[in-house]
């Protein structure tokens, strides 16, 4: 067992053996010293110099030329809910089963809404359950 230890020499370099560390080296040319073109009278535009990470540049924004992250809620939703329940509306809840519901939305939250139904139990129905729902004057199939 000592002999499988003792097999591998203690003072071998590690650049011979394939290990090495190895750093990425880019060097920093100025635009003035380093000429792109490969014709020597060729037309040369030369593009306004980058601003460096981190720096503010007034043409891109704040976030350097890209685009924000989209919101994650566009509360189109819950302006939806808002306008039938001031309006007290008719509404007709189609469930994923085909069954109809047919009431005014008293009170939503992220999960649930709740419909207020005449003469019957009002009910509790997750989000999730609901296949689609509109007015209860139009016409479900246009």
């Amino acid at each position: 067992m000592k002999d499988a230890i003792d097999s591998l020499p203690a003072d071998r370099p590690t650049e011979a053996a394939g290990f090495a560390n190895r750093k990425l080296i880019r060097p920093s040319l100025n635009r003035a010293d380093h000429n792109h073109s490969s014709a020597p009278n060729a037309e040369h535009r030369e593009r306004p110099d980058r601003p460096e990470r981190g720096e503010r540049s007034e043409r891109h924004g704040q976030n350097g030329g890209r685009k924000g992250a989209p919101p994650e809620q566009t509360n189109a939703e819950n302006f939806y809910y808002q306008k039938q329940m001031q309006s007290k509306t008719p509404m007709v809840i189609v469930l994923g089963d085909g069954e109809e519901i047919r009431g005014m939305i008293e009170w939503y939250d992220k999960s649930c809404i709740k419909v207020t139904r005449n003469g019957q139990a009002n009910l509790l129905i997750y989000k999730p359950a609901i296949k689609y729902m509109y007015k209860e004057g139009e016409n479900s199939k246009k």
